[in-house]
């Protein structure tokens, strides 16, 4: 038996290595900032099963585990650790790869602003990602935005430097894409880009919450939470943290904030809906009266990859609502004396200024204090309504000044505990 070998002609040869070019130059290019976390690895879930995304940069805290595996699978040009020490030992670990190696806050603004990137997503937990967002906008990229604090703090700087540099700020959290998505047929821009025509057709934003774990129960009762209580979310997964923050309703008046600096509106345009089956996941009432929603099973992937390849709707794997399944759909006004910590949110929103940073900040010592089991539950929102009477507004603090005000309220609370 003989085998016969084919040689493709030279000229063959080019045209295949012409046309892998093209594609690669074809795919969508993305940075994401918190690799590791719950949504870093949801965005490369999403990459993983798409032919049109290309991951150019990833940047993480600590995990150098995860990481050497993500940059294996992805081969990023440049990647980032927080910790310099996580950086050096993962150089050791990836030094047969063509990858960069950065660390620190130097480290993660080189990814902001690759060259080659498109969009960043901004996962990375804390105000650590205000510096990298800014940095991004202003190199042209457009945001994916999942990081709260960016906006929560600094959205009075984010928001204008947005418009400035024509970048579009595209909504991961669920909520807010859900809003985003509602107004598609009413707007013909993305946050960041739109015009004020656009925001005048909305009446009221209704944004919708679960109600966490412990919807129902009397402030006595909550008095009893345990940590892996608090953990345990009814409808969605996520980070511990975050986890957390919906039980006690403060991830909503994260949210609150964070939509009024999106969608341009006023605090009062704005309506907390307690919705326990999460499947709508929020919606706009406009100025005739209509209500438009997104509704969709809980799952964070759907908001992720709308962010990316927006304004395509690509089909997604998974599960479908079914209506019939179902059955019904009910709705709740939110229990702000069982939960003040939404209340408290409202507050430091119209205060202004440095007052979220304040509520921010305080909130994160809280829950760290609390998963520690060195606070109680209903400890929380107490920590965070000590933090915020403590405080003097700054109007229209810089970053720096955010900055400042974040480890002043660390401070307070370390006097405290």
């Amino acid at each position: 038996m003989s085998v016969r070998i084919v040689q493709w002609p030279e000229e063959f040869a080019a045209d295949i290595k012409d046309a892998q070019r093209e594609e690669v130059n074809r795919m969508k290019k993305i940075a994401i900032l918190g690799s590791t976390g719950s949504i870093g690895t949801q965005t490369l879930e999403i990459v993983r099963k798409s032919l049109q995304l290309q991951v150019v940069g990833l940047a993480a805290g600590s995990n150098v585990e995860k990481m050497e595996e993500q940059i294996r699978e992805f081969h990023p040009s440049v990647a980032c650790m927080w910790e310099e020490q996580a950086a050096a030992e993962l150089r050791g670990k990836v030094a047969d790869l063509n990858v960069k190696i950065v660390s620190g806050m130097d480290g993660l603004l080189e990814i902001a602003v690759l060259p080659q990137s498109q969009v960043l997503v901004t996962a990375i937990v804390g105000m650590i990602g205000i510096r990298p967002t800014i940095a991004a906008i202003e190199a042209g990229k457009d945001i994916a935005l999942a990081n709260k604090e960016t906006l929560v703090t600094a959205g009075h700087i984010i928001m204008p430097l947005a418009r400035q540099h024509r970048t579009a700020i595209l909504p991961v959290d669920s909520e807010h894409s859900a809003i985003f998505q509602s107004l598609k047929g009413e707007w013909e821009n993305p946050p960041g880009l739109q015009q004020t025509k656009d925001v005048q057709c909305i009446e009221k934003i209704l944004l919708t919450a679960s109600g966490g774990p412990f919807r129902g129960k009397s402030r006595q009762q909550l008095e009893q939470i345990k940590p892996e209580d608090a953990l345990k979310h009814p409808n969605w997964t996520m980070g511990r943290k975050v986890t957390i923050d919906s039980s006690t309703l403060v991830n909503k008046g994260l949210e609150v904030m964070e939509a009024k600096w999106l969608f341009d509106v006023e605090l009062d345009q704005i309506e907390v809906v307690i919705h326990p089956q999460s499947i709508v996941h929020s919606a706009v009432q406009f100025a005739d009266g209509a209500i438009i929603a997104q509704l969709g099973v809980p799952d964070m992937k759907l908001p992720i990859q709308y962010a990316l390849f927006y304004p395509e709707r690509k089909f997604m794997e998974g599960k479908r609502v079914d209506l019939f399944e179902l059955g019904q759909l009910t709705f709740e006004k939110p229990d702000t004396d069982t939960f003040p910590g939404l209340a408290l949110a409202f507050q430091a929103a119209r205060a202004g200024g440095s007052m979220p940073t304040v509520y921010n900040a305080a909130n994160e010592k809280a829950v760290a204090l609390f998963l520690e089991h060195r606070l109680s539950y209903p400890g929380i929102a107490e920590l965070i309504r000590a933090a915020m009477e403590e405080h003097r507004v700054l109007a229209n603090p810089t970053v720096e000044e955010i900055l400042e005000t974040e480890r002043q309220t660390y401070e307070f609370i370390c006097r405290r505990f």
